[in-house]
């Protein structure tokens, strides 16, 4: 019996090799081998080039010298598309696989601690900030992260609000995780290509004001990979909340009207959200065809891998730091690279366009007058910045909403609108010993509503907080900007009348109604006798105090005479001494 059973196994054990081959001689012939064997110049194999020889990123990451799986991952040495893909990713700056791609040994392994770290990846900041306003931390330092987020999947009110209103603007966003949205929304984020991805000809970039391109369909060419970092994606995250970079190039986000007209119908000058804009005057740094990165260094944008809970603390650069005697140095005391001595002084030479640019130093007699020694250069140089009034936010959980970090849709929608919106005379405030220009940040008035459509509660939080613009003039504000100008001392629009040396202020705005009563005046942050109405953004950022508001005032009264700082009047001037020739009332 046995004798058999062997020979069947034998011939079962013959066939199966037999079709094992065949199956391997079909296999071979389905396969398109390659010419050749590729390797890049670096002496590494790299089958991928066999398909992909029309991908030129740029010269430092040239596809014939590193190839592409250092970048992309998958398997270099396959042959077989399927094989070849497993693994690989499409957009190597994500901060998700950056350890194995930008960050690996040889490539750029010191930034991606940084990066991660550094506030446009944590926005511990916002975050922090919006918890304790909020009223859900008992500090606005709180060490929470937006990959805390992704992890631990945590939620709150205030979070809910980031989720669906502000998390597309971070470097953890993926690109073209929003289907069906606009192109300039998808192409948010991607970690490092969030900054040093440039579009490839072919597949245009959209920018802030032709934001409503599709999705392309079909392949796209490779972008380029570049150091010289464009100003439109800068732009595309700060073109809301303090809304610098818009302002920076004189693009005030207007009401909703859409004036004015153009043949009958709403402008066609619209940023994305369907917002539109006015132009008015761009930054003066904007008008010598600066960019961005003229500017800012690259520590301060990367981070230097600590992590920050404000910007004012990640933040280097100064005004004096390129406008001084000896420019150069940062805040921090670290060298700024483009900025050298010439031959007639000291330079900057922009990191983008290679121009070298003069550094002119301030004006010693308006600049260093005695009078003005607290105030921030923004303070008289920024002529102007958003003012975002009374920012009415609804949620209503009768409806859903996209978590642009979950991705999915979730149980509460949220709206925002707001009062009104203006740009003229910035008002002024004093943080730790400088006057600053502060702008609303936020005026939030929220309105929650339940499942069944029902009003269940809501608050208020009102909030200064302290801004650079980047509207610099060279100009400076007029001095009746600041001295006769009610709004501009944080009294609110009205008028400001003096009685038997008494100062009394009669205001114009009367608040709005809420849930909670009637608000202060939205545009005051103070009272005539120094109470402050607001909060402010940091414990140690607060109006003019009531002695501080007479002494601006009062100069107010001498410039109907006296117009200017360099006036013998104001030599030596002495807030206490009465004025010869006017009876003050």
């Amino acid at each position: 019996m046995s004798a058999p059973r062997n020979t069947f196994s034998i011939i079962t054990a013959a066939l199966f090799v037999l079709a094992l081959i065949g199956y391997l001689i079909w296999q071979e012939r389905q396969t398109e081998r390659p010419e050749k064997i590729e390797v890049t110049t670096a002496g590494f194999l790299e089958m991928c080039l066999s398909c992909h020889k029309d991908e030129q990123p740029d010269p430092a990451h040239a596809a014939q010298m590193i190839g592409c799986s250092p970048c992309h991952l998958g398997d270099a040495a396959a042959i077989d598309k399927e094989k070849a893909h497993k693994g690989m990713v499409l957009n190597p700056g994500d901060l998700r696989v950056v350890e194995k791609s930008c960050g690996k040994e040889g490539c750029h392994p010191a930034d991606v601690h940084k990066v991660k770290n550094s506030l446009m990846a944590t926005n511990r900041g916002i975050l922090s900030t919006l918890l304790y306003y909020w009223g859900e931390r008992d500090t606005q330092d709180a060490a929470i992260t937006v990959e805390q987020l992704l992890e631990s999947g945590e939620n709150s009110l205030a979070l809910d609000y980031f989720r669906k209103l502000c998390a597309t603007c971070h470097l953890w966003k993926q690109k073209n995780d929003l289907p069906g949205a606009p192109k300039f929304f998808n192409e948010k984020g991607g970690g490092c290509s969030a900054c040093h991805y440039i579009p490839a000809k072919g597949d245009e970039r959209t920018t802030v004001t032709s934001f409503d391109e599709k999705q392309p369909q079909g392949k796209k060419p490779h972008p380029q990979i570049s150091k010289k970092v464009p100003d439109e994606n800068c732009v595309r995250c700060h073109n809301r909340s303090g809304r610098i970079g818009i302002s920076y190039a004189g693009m005030f986000e207007g009401e909703g009207y859409g004036t004015p007209y153009e043949k009958g119908k709403p402008s066609s000058k619209q940023l994305p959200g369907g917002r539109f804009y006015l132009e008015i005057a761009e930054d003066v740094h904007h008008t010598k065809g600066m960019s961005c990165i003229d500017c800012h260094t690259r520590e301060e944008i990367m981070g230097d891998g600590t992590q920050y809970a404000h910007y004012e603390e990640q933040l280097e650069i100064s005004c004096e730091g390129c406008h001084s005697a000896e420019p150069g140095l940062t805040r921090k005391g670290r060298k700024v690279t483009n900025i050298s001595k010439g031959k007639e002084g000291f330079v900057l030479t922009g990191r983008n366009d290679g121009e070298v640019r003069p550094l002119r130093q301030p004006k010693q007699d308006a600049c260093a007058y005695p009078g003005h020694k607290r105030l921030s250069c923004v303070a008289c140089h920024a002529t102007w910045v958003p003012q975002c009034y009374g920012c009415h936010v609804k949620r209503d959980l009768s409806e859903t909403d996209l978590d642009k970090l979950k991705l999915e849709q979730t149980p509460g929608w949220w709206k925002e609108g707001r009062s009104y919106i203006r740009y003229e005379q910035p008002m002024l405030a004093v943080w730790k010993d400088k006057v600053v220009i502060v702008t609303p940040g936020c005026q939030d008035v929220v309105t929650l509503i339940d499942k069944d459509g029902k009003v269940e509660g809501g608050f208020n939080r009102f909030t200064m907080a302290a801004i650079n613009p980047h509207t610099t003039q060279a100009k400076g504000r007029p001095c009746a900007d600041c001295h006769a100008s009610t709004k501009t001392v944080g009294l609110g629009e009205g008028t400001v009348t003096k009685k038997d040396g008494k100062w009394a202020f009669h205001s114009v705005g009367q608040g709005v109604e809420t849930l909670q009563g009637r608000t202060v005046p939205l545009d005051a942050f103070v009272t005539i006798d120094g109470q402050q109405l607001q909060h402010g953004s940091r414990p140690d950022l607060r109006p003019f105090n009531a002695e501080e508001l007479r002494r601006i005032l009062r100069v107010g009264l001498c410039l109907p005479c006296h117009e200017s700082y360099d006036d013998p009047a104001y030599k030596d001037y002495d807030a206490k001494r009465a004025c010869p020739k006017y009876q003050e009332p």
